[in-house]
């Protein structure tokens, strides 16, 4: 029921007991229904049109060769996403050095990685044997103290490894300078005053705080790499759509092949958002004193 005049407060000074009379948003219920009819006209082109042939998409969608190749994405995604981000940390820290050197070299190594594209990097590291037979380990300049043949010491699943690890380390290191730098600075200046060490400052000042802002685009990150191991598909390694094309490519049933990939790309970036709102939910400040911290 609407509020009526009489239901005026006693005390026209009293704004908490004012009825709320919410303002009429016509346009609101016409973008919603619009939303909504669209919605179900796309899902039901899904299921009326027989060119998606879902009997094939549910024949593969848990076969074992999909499976399997979902466990390759899985692994590349772990194994890249934590050296990735270990070496992005170091790098970030190296960016928001004093030294003038190691910020220099720090900015070029993620200018250079950021500029060239993915594939581009993955084709270079899966043919690192044709530029250079053998790597070795000794002094700069000088003797070599033991070496090794590329061709054998660097596979495709390394090579691989490799590539989406140095190329996500240059969008992680810029992801924690920025966290790190939204920390005020005043804090830490702070914190030396009171005799507060280091290491503990970054433990308990700087990290719980930079965490708010790293988590989120780190997180976006993640499932970024997670969309990027398909390009490792021109090395020939056996991840999830590597294999949808090995299949459609003999059977021909390229579109619910290509729907199998799509359902597990949705279900692991499903997974990744809700650890990502599991973290944050844990990092998150309770309070504006930030005394403490969200129950997960």
């Amino acid at each position: 029921m609407s509020p009526k005049a009489t239901d005026a407060p006693d005390r026209p000074d009293d704004l908490d007991a004012l009825p709320h009379v919410p303002a009429p948003r016509p346009w609101r219920w016409v973008a919603g229904g619009i939303g909504l009819v669209l919605a179900a006209q796309f899902v039901h082109g899904l299921v009326a049109n027989p060119a998606w042939e879902w009997g094939v998409f549910f024949d593969y969608l848990l076969s074992e060769t999909v499976v399997s190749a979902v466990w390759v994405t899985v692994q590349l995604v772990i194994v890249s996403g934590v050296l990735g981000f270990a070496l992005g940390s170091v790098v970030g820290v190296m960016r928001l050095s004093r030294s003038r050197v190691l910020r220099s070299v720090a900015w070029a190594y993620v200018w250079a990685l950021r500029s060239v594209p993915l594939m581009v990097q993955l084709l270079f590291w899966f043919n690192l044997a044709y530029l250079y037979r053998r790597i070795g380990v000794g002094i700069p300049f000088g003797p070599v103290l033991a070496s090794a043949d590329t061709l054998h010491l660097i596979g495709t699943m390394t090579a691989a490894i490799i590539g989406l690890t140095l190329h996500q380390s240059a969008y992680a290191a810029e992801v924690v300078r920025g966290g790190v730098a939204s920390v005020d600075p005043g804090q830490l200046l702070a914190a030396n005053a009171l005799g507060i060490p280091r290491l503990r400052q970054w433990r308990r000042i700087v990290l719980p705080q930079a965490m708010r802002a790293i988590l989120p685009n780190a997180a976006n990150e993640i499932i970024s790499l997670l969309k990027s191991t398909s390009l490792v598909s021109v090395m020939a390694i056996g991840e999830l759509f590597y294999r949808v094309q090995i299949v459609y490519g003999r059977n021909g049933r390229v579109v619910p092949l290509l729907m199998v990939a799509t359902v597990w790309y949705l279900v692991l970036t499903t997974v990744l958002t809700l650890v990502q709102r599991r973290v944050e939910r844990r990092f998150a400040w309770v309070g504006s004193d930030g005394g403490g911290r969200a129950d997960a």
